[in-house]
């Protein structure tokens, strides 16, 4: 899938679909039921994506236990706004994960960049060996760190507006949350660049992440 269908998709499966669903359906079935059924098109959007790109590896893996395990507090927490404020606790444990796999040095952003080198021609074992290198572990624990603060900058946006809105506001929740994700996707992207010419300076290499290609 291409970068422009894919902020297409995104758009439809995490914005247009879900908030359509939730405000069509909260006087038809109430806030809780309305707010849960709005998360299954991201859900399966997600699994497709998953399944379609074959990302059966850490990165995929962490997608797919994520979705689940909110999923299943979401199923769990009775009514519409225990189910929001769980959420807001869900990521702020997610925020705490990724900065505890830095702190037992296992960045989980590093595995994130041994999975994509691998998919663009790149052998694991070579990565692996070149990201823990001190220079390159040290920005590896910066790309982790940004993953957590995306999390917790998630977390504080939904509490803000449920402190505000209540769950009435569920439908801005929707779009400031995809603007979040997209902020630090950018940020993210940006500081993978960096990343990549660290590693051109390091190896030589043209393209660091698909080496194949300068031979």
């Amino acid at each position: 899938m291409n970068n422009s269908k894919r902020v297409w998709f995104d758009l439809l499966f995490y914005i247009a679909i879900p908030y359509l669903i939730w405000n069509q359906g909260k006087d038809l079935i109430g806030d809780y039921y309305a707010i849960l059924l709005s998360t299954a098109p991201a859900f399966f959007y997600t699994i497709y994506t998953f399944i379609k790109e074959r990302q059966f590896n850490v990165t995929g893996l962490f997608l797919v236990i994520t979705l689940l395990a909110r999923t299943i507090v979401d199923l769990l927490s009775g009514n519409a706004e225990t189910m929001l404020v769980n959420q807001v606790y869900f990521m702020i444990g997610l925020a705490i994960f990724t900065f505890i796999t830095i702190l037992v040095k296992r960045p989980i952003g590093l595995y994130f960049f041994v999975d994509t080198a691998y998919l663009m021609g790149y052998k694991r074992e070579d990565s692996k060996k070149l990201f823990f290198e001190q220079d390159l572990f040290k920005m590896m624990n910066w790309l982790t760190v940004l993953f957590a603060g995306r999390y917790v900058f998630l977390a504080i946006v939904k509490y803000v507006l449920i402190q505000k809105y209540g769950v009435e506001g569920y439908g801005n929740m929707i779009v400031f949350r995809q603007a979040v994700t997209w902020a630090f996707s950018i940020l993210i992207a940006i500081y993978t660049y960096f990343i990549y010419k660290k590693i051109q300076e390091k190896t030589g290499i043209d393209n660091p992440v698909n080496p194949n290609m300068n031979e």
